[in-house]
């Protein structure tokens, strides 16, 4: 049965057609599904009972259902999140072959953040992420994506983060889950175009991100099919170092990387954020961030500083505050916009690189 998640409106036209009804029934089916996510046909109580029963025998609306939710400071009150709403929550969803994804939730001030996967597991190995321990399994489709967008969302108008009903939205996108968003482009590519269209869920371009390792002919097609933000994940300013932690650094080396995004057709203010994850005594040296400044010479970036986020059996260490402090002012000595980027949700292994839905190979 087709799944009708994740269909642009022409194709939603061509299955209204198909069934020999009239073309404004594709509207309200377009409504249904995105604006206010429903995906059982019986809910949608503006369509004849005989259309639904004919979609219903044909098509399905593959929505997800979070199977697990993990929440900070709901056992222990940790960073005092109980008091301050200021909880990371993780999903977990199965899949219809018996797979699962995990997406995050994470809060700052009055804003939610989601961070989504696109692929079970990842093909990429990086040393330090555990997702990447996981393998890879398949890529999402685009109806899985948007799937976890649209759950996130009614989880949120149910119960909000801090436990008040319907007073909590989605206000931004990141996709920096698991998997390689460019190696999944097509499926990935269309759910962005779901996610930002006035006919599907809405988002400004402005609030939707795309993290991916550094794949150099995806990232100048994407920039040019659409406008979303551009983050990268570089983690080291030379090559030896960087291919020991990132074996794509080996197929596409930084010099190739680095070319690429200054090709990206940036629209005017915007910067490619470019996130460095800390690892002690592995990229954390004052030469290193020398090295970075004169790597990312010329590039309108900003830097992301991301200390290692531990889960067990990890063989890197998070590098000390002192470090971590002197890696940032030698970026900003040399005028480049550097964040230390605070982690939430270590504790249920929810922070960047810590998502493998509790599968990892041994």
């Amino acid at each position: 049965m087709r799944d009708l998640l994740g269909l642009y409106p022409e194709e939603i036209f061509e299955v209204v057609k198909s069934l020999g009804d009239k073309p404004f029934r594709a509207k309200q089916l377009l409504k249904w599904i995105y604006t206010k996510g429903v995906s059982d046909f019986n809910e949608m109580t503006d369509l004849s009972v005989d259309f639904r029963s004919r979609l219903s025998s044909r098509f399905r609306i593959g929505g997800l259902t979070p199977e697990r939710t993990t929440r900070t400071g709901r056992e222990d009150g940790k960073d005092g999140a109980e008091i301050c709403g200021e909880e990371t929550t993780k999903l977990l969803f199965r899949l219809k072959d018996g797979e699962a994804v995990e997406s995050v939730i994470i809060p700052d001030g009055k804003k939610r953040t989601l961070c989504v996967s696109s692929q079970v597991g990842c093909p990429l190995g990086c040393a330090f992420c555990l997702t990447g321990k996981m393998g890879f399994v398949r890529n999402l489709t685009a109806a899985e994506i948007v799937g976890q967008v649209i759950a996130a969302g009614g989880y949120l108008s149910d119960t909000g983060d801090d436990g008040r009903e319907g007073e909590e939205k989605i206000s931004n996108i990141v996709f920096m889950g698991m998997g390689e968003p460019f190696l999944n482009y097509d499926e990935v590519a269309r759910a962005v175009d779901v996610i930002s269209s006035g006919w599907g869920l809405g988002f400004s371009w402005r609030r939707i991100t795309v993290s991916t390792a550094g794949i150099p002919e995806a990232i100048l097609k994407f920039g040019t099919e659409r406008n979303v933000n551009l983050a990268v994940s570089l983690n080291a300013p030379d090559d030896e170092t960087r291919s020991s932690i990132m074996p794509i650094n080996r197929r596409y080396p930084i010099s190739e990387l680095i070319a690429a995004l200054k090709g990206y057709p940036l629209k005017k203010g915007r910067r490619i954020t470019l996130e460095y994850v800390l690892l002690k005594g592995i990229n954390d040296t004052e030469d290193h961030a020398v090295n970075l400044v004169r790597t990312i010479s010329g590039l309108k970036a900003k830097v992301n500083l991301i200390p290692f986020n531990t889960y067990p059996g990890a063989v890197f260490e998070r590098p000390d505050g002192e470090r971590i402090s002197r890696f940032q002012s030698i970026l900003i000595d040399a005028n480049i916009n550097a964040i230390i980027r605070k982690s939430r949700g270590g504790e249920i292994l929810a922070a960047c690189g810590q998502l493998a839905t509790g599968k990892v190979a041994k």
